[in-house]
């Protein structure tokens, strides 16, 4: 995750790094699945680098969990 541009990231380099559509990233932000800012009248729509993290380990503990 070092390669990851700090601080805030686009949708689609989170599309990216999840390997998801962009489509898919706009539909973790506004279910709170994925912490994300939406910044301005327009809502431009921004991660954090430390939100991605935290999400990838949660995903990363369930998938853990499961296979138990």
């Amino acid at each position: 995750m070092d390669d990851l541009p700090p601080p805030l990231l686009r949708p689609a380099e989170v599309a990216e790094v999840l390997s998801v559509t962009v489509s898919q990233v706009y539909t973790l932000m506004r279910s709170g699945e994925l912490p994300a800012l939406k910044i301005g009248r327009k809502g431009v729509w921004r991660v954090s680098r430390e939100a991605l993290e935290a999400y990838l380990a949660e995903l990363e503990a369930d998938a853990r969990a499961r296979a138990r």
